[in-house]
């Protein structure tokens, strides 16, 4: 995971490399990544989260899916991946 802040312009740019290019995991990654971001950060922040260029095969479409605002909000919408995403962000022991 690469982040970059830029307090100034209210801007976080975070770019994560999937375990592997075919990685099914990759926009649930990112999902929880920004979520945890959006939790966490003052809502004057822009976010952009996307995967480490020519590191995925699905690259583009997750970008995309990332990206899209109306699609994250109905992502986290739909209890059951909301739960899945909270899950992925829970401290373990």
């Amino acid at each position: 995971v690469s982040p970059q802040v830029n307090d100034a312009e209210s801007t976080v740019s975070v770019e994560f490399t999937p375990t592997i290019p075919h990685c099914s995991m990759a926009t649930l990654i990112g999902l929880s990544i920004k979520v945890k971001l959006l939790r966490s950060l003052p809502d004057r922040f822009k976010l952009d989260v996307h995967i480490t260029p020519g590191t995925h095969a699905s690259e583009h479409a997750v970008n995309k899916q990332l990206a899209d605002k109306e699609r994250v909000a109905a992502a986290l919408e739909n209890s059951h991946l909301l739960e899945v995403v909270n899950q992925c962000l829970s401290a373990r022991s």
